[in-house]
């Protein structure tokens, strides 16, 4: 099997990671695969895109838990030898009225969108073969929540030489800081889910270069992305874009021809480059 193509996409039974799933059924030429933390909701999605013509598989993934995240990393091993494209998209975010106190939102948050992405990426990037593509969804709430930041954390967060060790310190420390009531005072913005995004877009910028060193001739991408604000669960029904709208930025970073040599370590929104 080892010489067929394989996707797969994070969180994706419902939202912008199953219109990204439906998009890469259309587009991507080998096996795609949507998984979800519960198998029953992922089995359902499954068979929704069946009843449109597509032929999706499913495979059980939960990114909080480390035992599942190998699970899958030993699957895709066997039966495919590696991974060409993964799609980063699992998230989660308190609503803006929610009355959960703000540490335990922090805690939450990061400890899925920031720590659990990148214990998938620790897990799966190894497996990306040559000229396989890495999108990691971001948002552009990272932007305005790095605006947020002091100038010392802004700096920190823009080096082209922090560590991806040192990275996690960081994320760490904000979660402390929430819980010790100084957040503010040690010069983070009051939105957790912006600071675990800028964990996303900075991740990405280091994953890219650890590529660039070890693995320079392998010509595979790596993308943090923004699908938009988009009409799903976490965003409401007032936003702009149909999930649809919101895959098609991670599509096309998921489907770059194995001629293009960038964008690789960039923030893309709307199929654009733009400035950290």
């Amino acid at each position: 099997m080892s010489n067929v193509q394989v996707a797969v996409v994070t969180g994706s039974n419902k939202g912008i990671g199953l219109a990204i799933v439906r998009a890469l059924c259309q587009q991507f030429p080998g096996d795609v695969y949507l998984t979800s933390r519960d198998p029953g909701r992922g089995q359902a999605a499954v068979t929704q895109l069946q009843q449109e013509g597509l032929r999706p598989l499913f495979h059980q993934l939960d990114i909080d838990d480390l035992q599942s995240i190998r699970a899958l990393r030993d699957f895709l091993k066997e039966k495919y030898g590696g991974l060409n494209v993964l799609v980063n998209n699992a998230g989660i975010a308190f609503k803006v009225h929610d009355t959960t106190p703000f540490a335990v939102q922090a805690e939450v948050t990061l400890k899925t969108n920031f720590f659990a992405t990148r214990n998938v990426c620790t897990e799966l990037l190894p497996l990306v073969k040559p000229y396989g593509r890495v999108v990691n969804v971001s948002s552009m709430v990272s932007f305005s929540a790095l605006k947020g930041c002091s100038q010392e954390l802004q700096q920190k967060f823009r080096s082209d030489t922090i560590t991806e060790d040192e990275l996690v310190q960081l994320m760490a420390k904000f979660v402390e800081d929430t819980k010790k009531g100084v957040h503010e005072k040690e010069g983070w913005p009051n939105t957790a889910y912006g600071v675990s995004k800028i964990g996303v877009t900075v991740l990405s910028r280091i994953q890219a270069r650890l590529l660039n060193e070890q693995r320079r001739g392998d010509h595979i991408l790596l993308n943090a992305c923004c699908p938009g604000w988009v009409r799903t669960d976490m965003a409401g029904p007032k936003a702009t874009k149909s999930p649809e709208e919101g895959a098609e930025t991670p599509v096309y970073l998921a489907l770059l021809p194995s001629s293009a040599d960038a964008p690789h370590g960039q923030f893309v929104s709307d199929k654009t480059v733009k400035p950290w």
